[in-house]
């Protein structure tokens, strides 16, 4: 009997292993060098606890990778890459723009690979990364068109879709972007956080991030922002926009930082819990890591 039923067995043991394996899907993460004040901008920080987070809940869904202070992955890390996450600094200063790295990222996104950007890392120049990002991401900030306000955004209503798993609506005050330049018509685009931006927004005058006539006719009209974003691409990729991050205190939102993990298995093509990715940050977790910023206030 034994020489029938152990082949049979090893044969049901190598099949399922493969299968499991399979569904483990590889996350690089790049993190942006220090920015700002102490406890904004923490791209360090805010990386490797969101890389913790996933950790915790969703350890058999994804492995994630971390570069820290902008540096690039290889391209055979690239390469296996299901989704590339990158929270840094944006403009003319974005690693994405650095070297050929824009070229390399879009040989990932021709193969479907996702995409998900974290605050000022969804600001591409217009004509360098904005026709790219446009694709890739479904939406960017688009200076002279987007604005970059501080204020209190009230989620009231999350859209069905994976990312809002276990999210219930929240109200946090960050540094929310709006009016982001989408692909016409939201082809493919799924809004996932919006809120009505108060008149206070627009206390600034017009500038290249602080107000333009479009901008302000819409807020004056009480016009949903949409704040986060997905989008479905025709090359079979995802791509997940989140204009929040501004203050790393934020990350401490049970929702806010759901949303996001959530985010990251969706992009990546791996399943989403039904109660979304679940965690839980020490109050050391959410300290550690930060950037050194001496003298600055």
């Amino acid at each position: 009997m034994k020489s029938i039923l152990l082949p049979s067995l090893s044969l049901s043991i190598a099949l399922c292993l493969p299968a499991f394996g399979a569904e483990k899907k590889s996350v690089v993460m790049i993190a942006g060098k220090p920015s700002h004040g102490p406890g904004q901008h923490e791209h360090n920080a805010g990386i490797q606890l969101l890389a913790k987070c996933l950790g915790q809940g969703a350890a058999d869904a994804v492995d994630a990778k971390v570069h820290l202070n902008a540096d690039w992955p290889s391209a055979e890390e690239l390469s296996k890459a299901d989704a590339i996450v990158i929270y840094s600094d944006g403009g003319k200063g974005h690693p994405a723009l650095a070297a050929d790295h824009l070229a390399q990222l879009g040989a990932q996104m021709k193969r479907g690979c996702g995409l998900v950007c974290l605050h000022y890392a969804v600001e591409v120049p217009k004509d360098t990364g904005g026709p790219e990002f446009l694709d890739w991401l479904g939406g960017y900030f688009e200076t002279d068109w987007s604005v970059n306000p501080h204020w209190t955004a009230d989620f009231r209503a999350l859209p069905q879709h994976p990312i809002s798993s276990g999210v219930k609506p929240f109200s946090t005050n960050d540094e929310w972007y709006f009016h982001m330049r989408f692909k016409k018509d939201l082809a493919g685009v799924s809004p996932v956080l919006s809120a009505i931006a108060p008149d206070s927004t627009m206390s600034r005058g017009d500038g290249p991030h602080s107000g333009n006539p479009t901008v302000r006719a819409e807020v004056a009209a009480k016009t949903p922002q949409h704040v986060a974003w997905a989008v479905e691409r025709p090359d079979g990729g995802r791509g997940f926009g989140f204009t929040g991050g501004h203050f790393h205190a934020g990350w401490a939102n049970n929702d806010q930082r759901r949303l996001v993990l959530n985010a990251i298995l969706w992009s990546a093509k791996a399943q989403v819990p039904a109660d979304g990715v679940a965690s839980t940050p020490s109050e050391s977790d959410l300290t550690a890591n930060l950037d050194p910023k001496p003298g600055k206030k």
